[in-house]
């Protein structure tokens, strides 16, 4: 396994990142299972573990907890979580990146791992309540009180990304040293701006949904009927619905993929991970087994080399800045789901009395 330097903070993590989404109720609830998943990942050198508070409830930071027990274990891991959505109830002020919020969320979440350090604490998604100061600042004092070790953020738009840099540089304040954005075959979209600015800041890339909820492990295809009352299509039938233009061409795509990936001899989930951990922005790629066989599936492509042909011939199938896939499709920015955040009042929008 090799390694590279997280965003300038001097921690070397795996190219591979073992993602646990999926350990607890809403993927596989067998602990003890879930806790020999994470220790073949480590034993195979993977040595970066990305956890939520809010999965599962927090049941899955209490599963990495118990993989972690083992001192030296928890040592030899650079250990991530996040923080944003409500956990433990609902009501006002049990979610966003506000002060109050968070320094509640890093003390249980650190009760749930069982551990005294956070090495990277993420802010799950952009929060348009709190000013962005704030958060910088709350952050900052968790590095200075030992708490966690660096900090990052996740699924960012360039725009906000650049806003934290300026405000961090305006007010002093230390900055975010990673960005975690989604990104695969399938949802390109990343590159025209996100990207870029993570190396313009020197920040470190986390990777997620490398096989876009599934679309890149082969099984929708083309002629093949697509079960809408189980899994995730259960959850979000409109995403996976092959009737509908734009999971069609999602699928037209893949059928490619498949064709490219038997032609230079490896599986699809092996191309789409090899793909997303060749941009030169990306430090490391999340990986979210749910099973054992899984894991095993996706540490086997790690020394796979994609050459320029092989890649152009991916941009050619899906170019470059493109998304066939939106991933994050429980979360959209406010300015876009609340209407009174684009339009004028009614007596305002004409251009003339």
């Amino acid at each position: 396994m090799r390694y590279r330097v997280l965003g300038g903070t001097g921690i070397e993590v795996s190219t591979y990142c073992l993602g646990t989404m999926m350990f607890g109720a809403v993927g596989n609830p067998d602990h003890q299972d879930a806790v020999r998943i994470i220790h073949a990942a480590l034993d195979q050198g993977v040595n970066f573990v990305d956890t939520a508070d809010m999965y599962s409830a927090g049941e899955s930071e209490e599963i990495v907890g118990k993989a972690l027990r083992d001192p030296r274990r928890r040592e030899e891991t650079v250990l991530a979580t996040k923080v944003y959505f409500p956990v433990g109830g609902e009501g006002p002020n049990r979610g966003g990146s506000s002060r109050r919020w968070i320094t509640q969320a890093v003390e249980a979440s650190l009760k749930r791992l069982g551990t005294e350090w956070i090495d990277l604490y993420q802010i799950h998604r952009p929060d348009h309540r709190t000013d962005i100061e704030e958060t910088l600042d709350v952050l900052g004092d968790l590095v200075s009180q030992g708490k966690i070790r660096a900090f990052g953020c996740s699924a960012f738009p360039a725009e906000q990304i650049v806003e934290s840099h300026a405000v961090a540089e305006r007010r002093g304040l230390r900055r975010f040293r990673t960005e975690q954005p989604p990104y695969s075959l399938l949802a390109r979209g990343v590159e025209t701006s996100v990207l870029p600015v993570a190396q313009r800041y020197g920040m470190g890339v986390l990777t997620w949904a490398p096989l876009a909820s599934g679309f890149l492990t082969g099984k929708y295809r083309k002629g093949r009927a697509t079960d809408l009352g189980t899994g995730r299509p259960a959850l979000t039938p409109h995403r996976f619905d092959p009737a509908l233009p734009a999971n069609a061409a999602k699928i037209d795509a893949v059928e490619e993929f498949v064709a490219l990936a038997e032609e230079i001899g490896c599986t699809l989930p092996e191309l789409a991970v090899a793909f997303a951990a060749a941009h030169p922005a990306v430090t490391s790629v999340i990986l979210g087994p749910r099973t054992m066989e899984q894991l095993e599936g996706l540490l086997k492509g790690a020394s796979l080399v994609l050459t320029d042909e092989v890649l152009d011939r991916i941009d050619a199938i899906v170019p470059p800045g493109t998304d066939l896939y939106q991933a994050d499709g429980a979360w959209r920015p406010p300015v876009l789901t609340d209407p009174a955040l684009r339009r004028r009042p009614a007596g305002e929008r004409a251009a003339a009395d």
